[in-house]
C-alpha cells in the first residue's frame, strides 16, 4: 500500500464544509480547551448550521450527553453551533443497561463523574462481589498513573471481569497540560487479556450513533461521502473516521500540538512526521477550527 502524502494545510474551512451536509465533530481540543470556547470553533459550527448544515458533536467524555451540554454552556460554546451530541458515557450507560449487570465496581472520581454514577442501573460494590468493572477515569487523575491501579487490575482479570471504559481516551489537554484518562486502564485491562468494552471514539458506536442522530434530524439517509468528521486526535478522532469511511479534518492545536505545530502554526515537515506511515489520513489539517 502507498502511504498517502500530508494533507493541505488550511486556515479557513468554509470551502471545505461546503462539500458536506453532516459534521461529526470532536468537543475538547476543537471547541474549547477545557477552560474557554475557541470562538472561531463555534464561529464555523454556527455558520455551518446556518447554511443547512447539521453538527453532531461526538464526545469521548464519560458522562451523559445533557451534562455535556451543561460544560459547553459553562464554557460559553453557542448553543446554535450544535444539533446533536453523542457521549461515550452515554453509551456505556446503555451498554451497562443492556447487559443488565446488577452489580459493578466503579473507578473514576465520584464527584467529577456523579451524572454517570447517578445513573447507573447497576449497583457499586467491592470488587470482589462485582460483575463488571466499569471505568470513566483515574479516581485522581493529578497524582495517579496506571500503575497505581495494577493490583486492581490483576485482580479483575483474575475473577474474569469484563471491563468497560467510558471513556477510551489515554489523555486529554487542559490548558496545555496532559491527564490520563480511562482508555490508559482500558489498554492495561486488555494487555493482561482481560475483556474490554469500548465505548466511544475510536470505536464504531461512536460515529454509528452520531449518523443515526444526524439522519434522524435530516428525515433521510445521509451518504458517507457528505460527512466530515473533525478532530484533534490522531487515535480516536481520524481513527474513528477512517473505520466508518468518512473523510477527517484534522485540528492540530489540541492534543497533538507539540507534534503538529511551531507556535501557533501548523508545521508541515511536523505534520508529515505525525501523519506518517500507518496513521489514518486527514483530508486538511488547520491549527484551529474557524470558517
Amino acid at each position: 500500500m502507498t502511504d498517502l502524502p500530508p494533507p493541505p494545510i488550511i486556515t479557513q474551512s468554509r470551502d471545505l464544509l461546503a462539500r458536506y451536509d453532516v459534521l461529526f465533530c470532536d468537543v475538547w481540543g476543537v471547541i474549547h480547551d477545557g477552560f474557554a470556547a475557541y470562538p472561531g470553533a463555534v464561529r464555523a459550527l454556527t455558520s455551518f448550521r446556518r447554511k443547512g448544515g447539521t453538527v453532531v458533536l461526538v464526545s469521548n467524555a464519560p458522562v451523559p450527553a445533557h451534562r455535556v451540554a451543561r460544560m459547553l454552556a459553562d464554557r460559553k460554546v453557542d448553543r446554535d453551533s450544535w444539533d446533536e451530541i453523542v457521549s461515550s458515557g452515554a453509551i456505556a450507560l446503555d451498554h451497562l443497561a443492556a447487559k443488565k449487570y446488577a452489580t459493578v465496581f466503579a473507578i473514576g472520581p465520584r464527584d467529577r463523574d456523579a451524572a454517570f454514577m447517578e445513573r447507573l442501573t447497576a449497583a457499586t460494590v467491592p470488587l470482589h462481589e462485582a460483575e463488571a468493572i466499569v471505568c470513566t477515569g483515574l479516581n485522581d487523575d493529578r497524582t495517579e498513573t496506571v500503575t497505581d491501579y495494577a493490583d486492581t487490575l490483576e485482580q479483575g482479570r483474575e475473577r474474569g471481569l469484563p471491563f468497560v471504559c467510558a471513556n477510551p481516551d489515554l489523555v486529554v489537554d487542559v490548558g496545555g497540560r496532559h491527564f490520563v484518562c480511562a482508555g490508559a486502564l482500558g489498554e492495561a485491562y486488555a494487555a493482561l487479556g482481560g475483556e474490554v468494552f469500548w465505548a466511544g471514539k475510536p470505536h464504531p458506536s461512536a460515529y454509528a450513533t452520531a449518523l443515526a442522530k444526524a439522519e434522524a434530524i435530516r428525515q433521510t439517509s445521509v451518504p458517507k461521502a457528505r460527512i466530515l468528521a473533525i478532530g484533534d486526535a490522531i487515535r480516536t478522532d481520524l481513527k474513528a473516521a477512517q473505520g466508518a469511511g468518512v473523510d477527517a479534518l484534522f485540528v492540530t492545536a489540541g492534543i497533538h500540538r507539540a507534534d503538529t505545530m511551531t507556535g501557533d502554526a501548523v508545521d508541515p515537515e511536523k505534520l508529515s512526521r505525525a501523519l506518517g506511515p500507518g496513521s489514518p489520513p486527514a483530508i486538511a489539517a488547520t491549527a484551529y477550527f474557524d470558517w
